[in-house]
Formats: structure tokens, C-alpha cells, sequence
């Protein structure tokens, strides 16, 4: 079993064709559902009373919600604004909300996960959650600029708490203090993590590992919708994977890397979760052996 820790929200995306305004959103949401294509998820998430019965039973046809907690008061907020290219997002607003007050519990069932998945959270709530679990075979965070601008000590001993770190370009370089993607990386597996995944967006990603980099071009599609929770798709698939094969071999992660470019891929095609909420197993395999294609010479 996997267990994944974050945000569940309440989204308002606003790009160049379409404004779409309290849609089911949420880094752990995104990761969360990506991941249950492969293995049972547990979801650990707090939402308030405002948050709608349609997407709490969307929750439940994908994931365990023995961890997920409804709260008195607001979902957490997030407002984002894209630009005519879909691939600089500005943030508007964010509102914590119950999340700014909620004291998670790992519920019994989950702590004999092998596999959690720190979905870019408050790093001081994530590295306490991690140390409930009983034997941790792999970890993985992701973080935003969010958290790095208000804690950036946290995020860094957050780093030194977990396995794999997924976090995009612009945020590694804000995060580290360096302009190159390999000192970037270096400087976080300097803390502690031992594998790296700097996301390109578009660009595909970038993973790291002692002296290996294994790029990964992401796959080519003509129309784009909404790129919100691409990332957080991708991180999903990538631990979601790994967790059905109960492995941490390189090689699976290399794989797994791939899986994350492709289920990405699903959920920029359609607004919020929409584009996951469409696909199946038959889908994936059919990208993924259309991805092999692609870049095979």
C-alpha cells in the first residue's frame, strides 16, 4: 500500500480560454488518483465543511479515505492565473484555511507502508507525519515556492527526511541558490536525498542519482488545457508504480520516471482532475508503449 500526505482543494483556474472556479484540486488529490492506477492509495488530507459531496464521492471511487478528515470551516484555497503559452502560472491567492490548522494522524492501516508520498505540504507537518511510520522502504516530497520563501530550513531538513525529491526547475534553483540544474541537484542530495527529479514542465524531467542523469522527454501533445497537478500526477505515478512493484531498483525508477511523464500527460489534457478522472489502465499502457516509440532510434 502507498500513503499520500498533502493538500485536497478547492481550485480556481483561470487560463486564456476558460475560468474554472472552486474545481477539485489539491497536490495530494492529483498524486493521489494518478497513483491508485497502480497500487492501493490511502489519502491523509483535511478539507472543511464547504467541501461538495460529488468530489468527496470522487475521492472515494479512486482512494482510501480512512486519513482524510473533514474539518469545521473552508477547504483550502488556491487562485492561479496562466499565461497565453500555459506554461508561466501566477498565483493569485492562497488560502490554508483548515489546512493551516490541521494536526494530522497517520491512521493505523497505513503505517505499514512501505511507500509515502509528502505532497507539497508544510515541510515541519511532513517531517513529523514521516516518523509514524513503522518501516519505510521509500520516500518522496515535492515542495513549492511557497514553502520555500516562508521555510526554507524546514524544506531543507524535510529533504534530509526522504529518498526522492520531485520538485520543478524554477523551484530547485530558488531552493539551492544556484542558475545549473546539476549543481541544483548535487546541493540537494548534499542534504541528504538520494535521488533527485527536477520537472521540466513541457521539457519533460531530469533525474538524478550519485553520478547518473537520466532525462526524460515529456510526451508531445497538440492541445493542452490546464497543466495544474501535471506535476503532482507525475510524482504520483512515479511512487504509485514503484509501489506495486515493491521496488527501488534504478532501473524501476527510471521506469517509473517514464509512467509520471505519461500519466502528466492525462492531466493536462483536460481541466482539474478531469483528464485522470478519463483514463484507464488499457489507456496508460497504450501511451506508454506510444512513448516508447517516440523515442526509440
Amino acid at each position: 500500500m502507498l500513503t499520500v500526505f498533502g493538500s485536497t482543494a478547492l481550485d480556481t483556474i483561470r487560463t486564456p480560454s476558460k475560468v474554472l472556479k472552486d474545481v477539485l484540486g489539491g497536490a495530494a488529490t492529483f498524486a493521489g488518483i494518478s497513483a491508485s492506477f497502480f497500487v492501493d492509495t490511502g489519502l491523509i488530507a483535511v478539507v472543511g465543511s464547504d467541501f461538495p459531496k460529488k468530489y468527496h464521492d470522487i475521492l472515494g471511487k479512486y482512494l482510501d479515505l480512512q486519513g482524510f478528515v473533514i474539518q469545521k470551516g473552508k477547504t483550502f484555497r488556491y487562485d492561479g492565473s496562466y499565461d497565453q503559452t500555459l506554461s508561466t502560472r501566477t498565483t493569485n491567492k492562497t488560502e490554508l484555511n483548515v489546512l493551516g490548522t490541521f494536526k494530522p494522524e497517520v491512521p493505523d492501516s497505513y503505517k505499514k507502508s512501505e511507500f509515502v508520498y509528502l505532497a507539497n505540504n508544510d515541510p515541519d507537518q511532513n517531517s513529523s507525519l514521516i516518523r509514524e511510520f513503522d518501516n519505510i522502504k521509500f520516500s518522496m516530497c515535492d515542495t513549492i515556492e511557497f514553502w520555500i520563501s516562508t521555510k526554507r530550513n524546514s524544506v531543507i531538513k524535510m529533504i534530509k527526511n526522504v529518498d526522492a525529491v520531485v520538485i520543478n526547475d524554477e523551484e530547485a534553483k530558488l531552493l539551492t541558490k544556484e542558475h545549473n540544474l546539476i549543481k541544483c541537484a548535487k546541493k540537494m542530495m548534499s542534504w541528504g536525498a538520494k535521488y533527485i527529479i527536477i520537472k521540466k514542465g513541457e521539457h519533460g524531467s531530469l533525474l538524478f542519482f550519485d553520478d547518473v542523469i537520466f532525462p526524460s522527454v515529456a510526451f508531445s501533445l497538440e492541445d493542452i488545457i490546464d497543466p495544474t497537478g501535471a506535476g503532482d500526477s507525475f510524482a504520483g505515478a512515479m511512487i504509485g508504480y514503484l509501489a506495486s512493484k515493491k521496488s527501488t531498483s534504478l532501473s524501476d525508477i527510471k521506469k517509473s520516471v517514464i509512467y509520471g511523464n505519461v500519466m502528466g500527460s492525462f492531466a493536462v489534457e483536460r481541466f482539474g482532475p478531469d483528464g485522470l478522472l478519463n483514463t484507464n489502465k488499457k489507456k496508460i499502457e497504450t501511451r506508454i508503449q506510444q512513448y516508447q516509440k517516440m523515442i526509440d532510434f
